[in-house]
């Protein structure tokens, strides 16, 4: 008998106050990413710098170079990337889960990111001087890793199937790993920033926001753009084609959209796992499964996580610093879990 893996779509629940929520909570995040870390910083001198950056606006908050240089420099810019980081994995994951209609499809379980991770290393240790290079290798590599390993779940099964497609993906993940580690040793002197990479970092500054964005912002638009596609999907392909819904193209579409936004994401902060699995699962329990709903709820979502995540590894070991990859792990590792039981018991 087959196996629904995912539930149908329903109507989302006032899908303007949950979007009016969410962008709250990304809010209160964020401020708390500014606010929170080495130096004490009151927030009444934060809104007067705001404030002061504002043009025509002259106001005087108070806080001395030193402090204007932290905030500006180092905790605004790590808050705004990891929000676009968080915000890419999440949108992605949906749109991974809505194209295999599989709620265990992520970008770190279907290869996605480990390909894209061979890749930015492979770029780091032949290009280490030419940035740009990054971004591009990320892409192809992510591209090519969902691609082995659809193809092996394909021929291993049921193309689909929950258990195929996880087992085919930590396969894929598993080997592409293995490749990564194999060509770190031709450039030792590069394993301490391959390494760094690894482990998640969103502390890269202007330089990497202003690299990433322009991905950003295709990939996410490009999948904002298919919920209602992705809806007409989920019925089944034959009913979305009576509909004029070409499925194939659908799905090309939101796969290379999804792999664009991974890619963009690993290529600036490395691998972060489990953001694509956590965020849109739960975006799904409060808001329905309609993905006009849950591609930008998933959107707004994945950055508040993120950057929330991010101000834990700040904070729990200061003035130690856990790198961000590990918090998300702790988060999502027991969160996966659950998600495979319910949808094992889904199954039965």
């Amino acid at each position: 008998m087959a196996v629904r893996t995912t539930a149908p779509a329903r109507p989302s629940r006032a899908r303007p106050l949950w979007v009016v929520c969410a962008l709250g909570v990304l809010a209160v995040s964020m401020i708390a990413g500014l606010l929170d870390g080495a130096a004490d910083i009151s927030p009444w001198q934060v809104v007067l710098q705001a404030a002061d950056w504002l043009p025509f606006v002259h106001v005087d908050s108070g806080l001395a170079p030193v402090e204007q240089g932290l905030l500006f420099e180092l905790r605004l810019p790590r808050v705004l990337l990891a929000a676009v980081v968080g915000g890419l994995l999440a949108v992605a994951g949906a749109g991974y889960q809505g194209v295999f209609r599989n709620p265990l499809a992520d970008p770190y379980l279907l290869g996605a990111a480990a390909g894209a991770g061979l890749a930015t290393t492979v770029a780091i240790v032949l290009l280490p001087d030419v940035a740009a290079s990054i971004p591009v290798a990320a892409f192809a590599g992510a591209v090519g890793g969902v691609f082995l390993a659809y193809t092996l779940g394909n021929t291993a099964g049921r193309a689909g199937g929950t258990a195929t497609l996880v087992l085919a993906g930590v396969a894929v993940t598993s080997f592409l790993t293995a490749i990564q580690t194999f060509v770190q040793q031709f450039k030792v002197e590069e394993l301490q920033r391959i390494y760094s990479w690894i482990l998640g970092d969103v502390g890269g500054g202007w330089d990497q926001l202003w690299l990433v964005l322009p991905y950003a912002a295709v990939s996410a638009a490009l999948l904002l753009l298919h919920g209602r596609m992705l809806d007409v999907l989920s019925v089944g392909d034959e009913e979305a084609t009576s509909l004029g819904v070409r499925a194939a193209r659908v799905r090309f579409t939101v796969l290379l959209a999804a792999s664009l936004a991974t890619a963009a994401a690993v290529a600036v902060s490395g691998l972060i796992g489990f953001v694509g699995i956590v965020v849109p699962h739960v975006v799904r329990r409060l808001a329905g499964g309609s993905y006009r709903s849950v591609l930008p709820l998933s959107l707004i979502g994945g950055a508040a996580f993120l950057v929330l995540a991010d101000l834990v590894a700040r904070t729990v070991l200061a003035p130690a610093e856990l790198p961000i990859g590990v918090v998300t792990m702790f988060v999502g590792a027991p969160f996966f879990v659950g998600v495979l039981r319910m949808t094992r018991r889904a199954a039965v």
